[in-house]
């Protein structure tokens, strides 16, 4: 007894292809778009230091893994996928001013230079001395030019305590991977 399996690919071909025919009845795993790649996770080596009412880029300088090296490290801090399609974008930050005071945070996720997600949080008349801002979502890019970056921002309540960015523990994060659609 034979058996026949009859299969429509709709993909096309390339990278997103989950199977590929070469026309003769030859099917192809692509097994890697059935991962979640491209992928990174990078934190911060050590605390930086941010000023007042000012959007900083946060220096997400160390990297536990980067599937396809697409996640610049070292000066850009940015992530700039080549393969198209959308990712699950996350960020992390605790942000902290001795002396108790800071009052207003953002974390925001700029795509291509500007705010494409933001979060922000706000203690009223008190006054804090950290902080830990979470940001994410889902992010379409186009596989060549597109990229993100993390901005940090604090307000000071009063005086003129440094404020920054805490690293320890990796406790300042950012990192992304593709998803299936």
């Amino acid at each position: 007894m034979t058996s026949k399996l009859k299969v429509n690919i709709l993909a096309d071909g390339g990278d997103n292809a989950i199977m590929t025919s070469d026309g003769s009845g030859s099917l192809t795993l692509n097994n890697a778009a059935l991962k979640n790649t491209p992928a990174f996770f990078a934190y911060m080596s050590g605390d930086q230091n941010i000023s007042n009412n000012s959007f900083t880029k946060i220096q997400y300088n160390t990297e536990d893994f980067d599937t396809n090296s697409m996640y610049d490290n070292s000066s850009n801090y940015r992530f700039t996928p080549t393969i198209a399609g959308k990712y699950f974008v996350y960020a992390c930050a605790t942000i902290s001013a001795s002396a108790y005071v800071a009052y207003g945070t953002h974390l925001v996720i700029r795509k291509n230079g500007s705010d494409y997600i933001a979060d922000r949080a706000t203690t009223a008349n008190d006054a804090l001395y950290e902080l830990t801002m979470h940001t994410n979502g889902v992010i379409d890019f186009n596989g060549s030019s597109d990229y993100v970056e993390i901005f940090g921002f604090s307000e000071r309540h009063s005086g003129s305590a440094q404020q920054k960015i805490i690293a320890a523990n990796r406790r300042s994060n950012f990192g992304a991977y593709r998803i299936l659609e």
